[in-house]
């Protein structure tokens, strides 16, 4: 492809945060057109903006020449049709987490991406975020040994998502209201599914099963009586089906266990994730608030082993040898671009990808593992906690 690749933006608010990693990116990708469906989104575009291309409409960005690609930044209930919609009209995809909400639409996507063709990316943003990349580089050089175990967690309050201004449910009140499970995993999952070696056109392991279990809903219906009154609909103890937070254990086929926990409702002090990988020779444990170090202990070398007294130590001392070689060429830009470095190296992956014809960083199988959770987790709590399995979708091609 000669020039940089026109990307439009679908989703106009979310998609707001590609606009830096557009711009330290000139030579490779330009923002050529936004839709949205509200108006008011539209007109902060045009006015920052006024030579993009605006629609309204998707099918009348899909119908015009005003993209090689879509990345789509929509209610996550729409990314499957808007996906399939954009491969069919020979468009390269990026999308937002999760990919998928049910099995069906798994396998939907696999087939058109398939029979298309054309570059499919998932935007996990959690893989480039520094210390992620540095222990993903970690295991990759041999540190850990064989890995055995990995935590991931997203702790995040968005009880004032779920509400329009006048107490309507919006897109995440919806799924609150009536599902139950881990709905929104990727974030937890992604960086974790990468350490335990689950992932690429050559994964050495996948996980096979799953079960999940829930705590009560103690805080929405609180939370919406407190903002619209006790007679508001949702302000009863049974108006949401999700619980507060939900816990999902994979098995992978090697034996490995990964423990993905998300809470998007508890009133708590938090710093939106945590994680944690064993390996046979080394430790990994985030932060727990940022005034905190992300910490590791590695066979050998870290202090105290001699005396018996092992000692955690930073993570950063060994970044002079280990820090991801992309961190150390363009960690001040991509930190500069957003969402903790993730944003810039989204678009520099989809963008190698496209000009490429290399695979991209999270393809479609990995996408639709990753998002496989929120149906599977669902099913598990409504089994009462039975196990189920987890498809293999790259041995399915």
């Amino acid at each position: 492809m000669a020039g940089p690749i026109r990307a439009a933006v679908v989703g106009g608010r979310r998609g707001r945060g590609y606009r830096r990693a557009f711009s330290a990116l000139p030579e490779q990708v330009t923002l050529s057109a936004i839709c949205d469906r509200s108006e008011a989104v539209l007109d902060e575009w045009r006015q920052e903006f006024p030579e993009l291309l605006l629609f309204s409409r998707y099918e009348d960005l899909l119908e015009a020449d005003a993209c090689d690609a879509v990345f789509i930044a929509t209610p996550i209930q729409a990314h499957v049709q808007q996906a399939l919609a954009a491969l069919a009209a020979g468009k390269d995809v990026l999308v937002e987490v999760p990919a998928a909400t049910t099995l069906e639409e798994c396998w939907a996507l696999i087939e058109a991406v398939e029979r298309s063709g054309r570059t499919f990316m998932m935007a996990e943003n959690y893989c480039y975020t520094r210390p992620n990349m540095m222990v993903r580089h970690l295991v990759e050089a041999g540190v850990f040994g064989r890995t055995t175990y990995a935590e991931g967690a997203y702790i995040h309050d968005t009880r004032n998502l779920l509400f329009t201004p006048d107490g309507e449910l919006t897109w995440r009140g919806q799924i609150a209201r009536d599902l139950n499970g881990n709905t929104y995993p990727t974030h937890s999952l992604g960086p974790v599914a990468q350490w335990l070696g689950t992932t690429g056109p050559a994964p050495s392991d996948r996980f096979e099963e799953l079960v999940c279990y829930v705590t009560p809903e103690t805080s929405r219906w609180r939370y919406a009586a407190e903002q619209f009154g006790k007679d508001h609909p949702a302000a009863q103890p049974d108006s949401f089906r999700m619980g507060d937070s939900a816990s999902v254990l994979l098995r992978t086929e090697g034996g490995a266990v990964a423990y993905i926990r998300r809470d998007a409702a508890s009133q708590r002090p938090h710093n939106m994730t945590h994680y944690a990988l064993q390996g046979e020779r080394a430790s990994y444990l985030s932060p727990r608030h940022e005034r905190e170090d992300p910490l590791v202990w590695i066979e050998g070398r870290s202090p105290g082993q001699r005396f018996g007294k092992e000692e955690w130590q930073p993570l950063w001392d060994y970044a002079s040898e280990y820090e991801h070689p992309r961190w150390k060429l363009s960690g001040a830009v991509a930190r500069e671009a957003g969402h903790g470095g993730g944003d810039y190296f989204i678009v520099e992956d989809f963008v190698r990808a496209v000009r490429e014809g290399t695979p991209p960083a999270v393809d479609v199988y990995d996408a639709v593992t990753w998002s496989s959770v929120f149906p599977l987790s669902v099913e598990s709590v409504a089994q009462g906690g039975q196990p189920v399995k987890v498809p293999d979708f790259r041995r399915a091609r």
